[in-house]
């Protein structure tokens, strides 16, 4: 996904990430239903997704066939995704997957305190890769389109007994709707997004030269003040930062090194 479509995309999980801290595992049930709703309906994608339709006309469409049916909540992320603006009709689909499984990844961090619940949920998601890749018959049964879903949802779970509801929320969706992909893939692009969300909990701190034990005890209980959570805090030593120090946690950076307060003042002089 690029252009306009990474863009709608990333403003659309800007808008869910307020969301996520009291997240249930309903509401990405809910999104994955619209999810499907759209897969099965080639011409509502189109429709939904028409550069030349009016956003407010968009938004209308897509109340009118899901209000009711779906919570207030799942309805607003929608009418937000439908707002935005899309390259291609799948693009609608792939973001709404994405946040969908987002929500269920965020339930699993938040009943787990943190990183602990997100550990767990990737544990799970590895389990069932690792059965799944050790057995054609199983891939091929996984895989198979005219097989009975609730049988492969079934035998998929069995896989995994003792995997969490946000885990078996994901494999079931990988199963049922892969959407063009092996259900194993898709369960790996799950992955990436558990991935996605630990880096919130990561930060890379990079100084000059190492700290001291009481230092670094400052430095952790600072960034855990700064993010208001417990982050796990990774040290580097660089030398060429010219003092200051450098943090980056997700997609966040603060640098407040030497080099870049130069690199500041060089923009500024060649305005």
């Amino acid at each position: 996904m690029a252009g306009v479509s990474s863009q709608s995309l990333a403003e659309a999980r800007h808008e869910l990430e307020p969301r996520l801290r009291t997240a249930s595992l309903t509401l990405a049930e809910e999104l994955f239903g619209v999810l499907d709703a759209l897969d099965s309906n080639a011409g509502l994608r189109r429709a939904l997704t028409d550069p030349n339709r009016a956003a407010e006309d968009k938004v209308a469409l897509a109340t009118s066939l899901f209000s009711g049916r779906i919570s207030p909540e799942a309805a607003e992320i929608v009418r937000g995704l439908v707002a935005g603006r899309w390259a291609k009709p799948r693009d609608l689909g792939d973001a709404l997957e994405s946040l969908a499984a987002t929500v269920a990844i965020a339930v699993a961090e938040n009943r787990g305190q943190g990183v602990l619940g997100l550990e767990g949920l990737e544990n799970d998601l590895f389990s069932f890769l690792s059965v799944v890749e050790s057995s054609h018959d199983v891939q091929r049964a996984l895989s198979e389109p005219q097989a009975d879903g609730a049988a492969k949802s079934a035998l998929a779970l069995r896989l995994v007994p003792t995997a969490g509801e946000e885990a078996r929320l994901l494999i079931r969706q990988a199963v049922l709707s892969p959407r063009g992909l092996k259900p194993s893939a898709l369960v790996q692009r799950f992955i990436e997004l558990v991935a996605l969300r630990q880096e919130r909990w990561i930060a890379n701190v990079s100084v000059t030269r190492p700290l001291s034990d009481e230092q670094f005890v400052r430095l952790q209980a600072g960034l855990n003040r700064l993010y208001g959570r417990d982050l796990k805090v990774n040290v580097s030593v660089d030398p060429s930062l010219v003092g200051g120090v450098r943090v980056k946690v997700g997609d966040e950076v603060v640098d407040a090194t030497a080099v870049a307060r130069l690199a500041e003042l060089r923009r500024k002089m060649a305005v």
